[in-house]
Formats: structure tokens, sequence, C-alpha cells
């Protein structure tokens, strides 16, 4: 297919957008799309879409505070967001400012520490790199000065309830800037559910960047650039994976970020390779799965690159009518709003 970013927009209405999340996580709403077939469910009924001996694949990256408000050496104000801590004194970020900083210039943050910006990082240069000025820690300045980082079009800023919710109940590996939002729905009584009617569930960690929200700046697809994120697969994930295969059971991914692994790592047969790589994987329409079955994922923005995911997963013109669908039923959109279910088709 050759498509243009503007195949992929769509009418939002900004009241669709979640600005808060569901009372409870496991209350959003799921819309299972099954090829041109639509259901409307509640996420609660995911364990009566699922059998035994299926394998839910999560992401188990932990959001780390990455927003930071400062101060240029000139004087003029600053807004920071970490993109990726590199090490304990280098990181890769985002600068918002009325003038970018020059390479050297010094940003005072948080009015507690000092960074340099060395140069411009990334693949199209849209970054910027820092280094440590004083002795300390990224990782600790972080935790102690930074700021929680809520996606762009969340209009308050991060509150108490924030610092639980836009978190999985299993984030343990520190190092996103941005939730695996999938995966929010899932409390601990339906992970206890699943597992009780022989769900297996495995992880992997891929630390999602800033520059998911970054948009699309050209017309043909074909051109776009993604950036780069780590992720992490164990050797339990891919011992499950594969005794998964084996059985006839189907690999489920929790969200974008852990197909995006998965199909980074996998190999014909379906298993995947063990251990830690870059990935800027831009699955488009005709991209052929070599690992996933089923995808569970929130609404993705209109003209993103995680539309155009969903979009190769389950069939181009099944996700327009799903979304269409979804704009009408009053679905809620994006990383605090519903879910959908997603069954893989080789329809383009």
């Amino acid at each position: 297919m050759s498509l243009t970013v503007d195949d992929f927009d769509f009418p939002l209405p900004p009241e669709l957008i979640a600005q808060h999340p569901a009372a409870e996580r496991s209350g959003s709403r799921l819309l299972h799309v099954c090829g041109a077939e639509l259901a409307d469910r509640r996420f609660a009924d995911l364990p009566t879409l699922l059998k035994a001996g299926d394998l839910l694949v999560f992401n188990d990256t932990r959001v780390i505070k990455a927003r930071f408000f400062g101060v240029k050496d000139s004087g003029g104000r600053v807004e920071i967001m970490l993109e990726r801590i590199v090490d304990a004194t280098h990181a890769i970020c985002q600068i918002r400012a009325s003038k970018a900083p020059k390479p050297g210039s010094t940003l005072r943050l948080a009015d507690a520490f000092t960074v340099k910006m060395t140069g411009r990082a990334g693949a199209d240069g849209d970054f910027f790199a820092l280094e440590l000025v004083e002795a300390g820690d990224f990782w600790e300045l972080a935790e102690t000065y930074g700021k929680l980082p809520l996606p762009p079009y969340i209009e308050h800023p991060a509150e108490g309830a924030d610092e639980t919710r836009y978190q999985t109940v299993y984030a343990r590996e520190p190092g996103a800037v941005a939730a695996p939002t999938a995966g929010l729905h899932f409390d601990e009584a339906m992970l206890a559910t699943l597992r009780a009617q022989g769900v297996n569930t495995a992880f992997l960690t891929l630390h999602v960047g800033a520059g998911t929200y970054r948009p699309m700046r050209v017309e043909k697809i074909a051109d776009h650039r993604m950036h780069s994120e780590r992720f992490e697969i164990p050797a339990a994930t891919a011992e499950a994976i594969a005794a998964t295969r084996a059985a006839g059971g189907r690999v489920i991914a929790v969200g974008t970020t852990s197909l995006r692994a998965l199909e980074s790592a996998g190999n014909e047969d379906g298993t995947v390779r063990v251990g830690g790589a870059e990935t800027d994987i831009f699955i488009t329409p005709g991209y052929r799965f070599q690992v996933v079955d089923r995808l569970i994922t929130n609404f993705h923005l209109p003209k993103s690159t995680l539309l155009m995911l969903v979009s190769a997963f389950a069939g181009y013109a099944n996700i327009r009518a799903a979304y269409t669908h979804a704009v009408a039923e009053r679905y809620r959109f994006f990383s605090y709003g519903d879910a959908m279910l997603l069954e893989k088709t080789d329809a383009i």
C-alpha cells in the first residue's frame, strides 16, 4: 500500500481525550476487534476472551520523574524532558525554550543541579545530550527533583493520584518517560484471576522514550525515521514463548511496546532471541508479524506511528471502522482511556 500520513487521520472530539483514569484500573471499556466484527465489552471481561495456555507478555518498565524546569545561563527559562538516562552522568533529552541552548552552555535545573548541553543527539538531531557539571547521579536527581512526565495531551499537572495510576502494578525496571499504557488496565485481582484459569504471564523491558509523542514530519510514511528505544528480553520470557508456540497457545502482547520488542527480537518460527538490543522498528500495513497473535492496546493519536502499527496488525480498513465506532460510542482515548483487544489479520 502506498499510504501517506493523512491516511491515518481521523476526527476526534477533544472531550473524548481522557484526562483522568477510570475509577478502577479494570473499570475501563474494551473494544474487541476481530476482523470486521466489533464487540463492545468491559475490560473486566478480558479473562473470558482468553484461554488456558495463552501467554500475556507485559512490559515491566517503570516511569521515572523525567520532567525538569530550570534556567539557561543566559537567564531564560527552560523545560527539560529526559528521553533516556545513558549513565549516571549523561542523559539525552528534549528541550523546550524560547531559543535552543548552544553546545557548551549550562542549564540550572530545579534550582538544585547544573548540566551542560554538549550537542545534538538522535537520528534526526531532535534531542540534546546532557552532562552533569557537578558530582551526582541522574537517576537519583530525577527521583528527587524531577516531575512525573504526563503526556502532552493531559492538561493537568501531575497529581498525587498520577504517581500511582500512571504506573502499571507490575512496574519494576526504571527508565521510561512514558507509561506502557495498555498495562494500566490490569490490577492484582485480574492478574490473579488470569493465573487461576491457566493464562500464563511473561515480562520484558522496553523503556519508552519521549520520542513516542513526536509528530511525523513527512508526507509519505516510507520517509519517516523512527526513534530508537532500548529493550531486554529475559531467557524465561523467550522460553515461555517457545513453550506456548509448541503447545498451540497464543502469544498476546500487552501494549505496542511489548509488541515492538517481541517483533524486533523475533525469529521466523515465532520464537524470540534472548538479550538486550536497540529497536527502531517501524511497523506499517504490509508488515508480516512473526511472534504476536493478539494485541491489547489503547486508542492512539491521529497520524501517529502507533495507529499505523495497529492498522498493520488488525487491518487498515478494520481499524478505520473500529475508530469510527469508538468515536460514535464515546470511548475514552489515549493514555488514560479505554482499551482494545485486536486479533491479527492477514488483510492489509
